[in-house]
């Protein structure tokens, strides 16, 4: 649950709906091959139920009343990391503070591998 806190109250905003627009926001830009796991234990889970977890590569964490977006991904072969970071980063914060009025501090993009296909 993304739980922030303001002057007229509590603002929830479950999990699931929360990395689903950063992983659509981030999978929807060009040279994204797909999500990595972020962490050994979205490895464990997804070996285990034989499907992915809704959140792979996805980390969110609130510092200082603003979002702190980890996101791990899985780049094409050839194109040009440096771009896709940017646009990722810049996607996905655009997209954020659009569908949530979520403030993002920072976005973080890893690249944890490359796809030739």
């Amino acid at each position: 649950m993304v739980k922030l806190e303001n002057h007229l109250g509590v603002i929830d905003i479950s999990h699931e709906y929360f990395v689903t627009i950063v992983g659509n926001a981030a999978v929807s830009c060009f040279g994204v091959a797909a999500m990595a796991n972020a962490n050994a234990k979205q490895g464990i889970i997804a070996k285990i139920t034989k499907r992915d977890n809704i959140d792979k590569g996805i980390r969110v964490r609130v510092k200082n009343q603003k979002l702190v977006i980890d996101l791990h991904i899985i780049v094409a072969y050839g194109t040009n990391i440096s771009a896709i970071v940017k646009s990722i980063m810049h996607k996905v914060e655009f997209t954020v503070q659009e569908k949530t009025g979520f403030a993002v501090s920072r976005v973080n993009v890893f690249v944890d591998g490359m796809r030739t296909e």
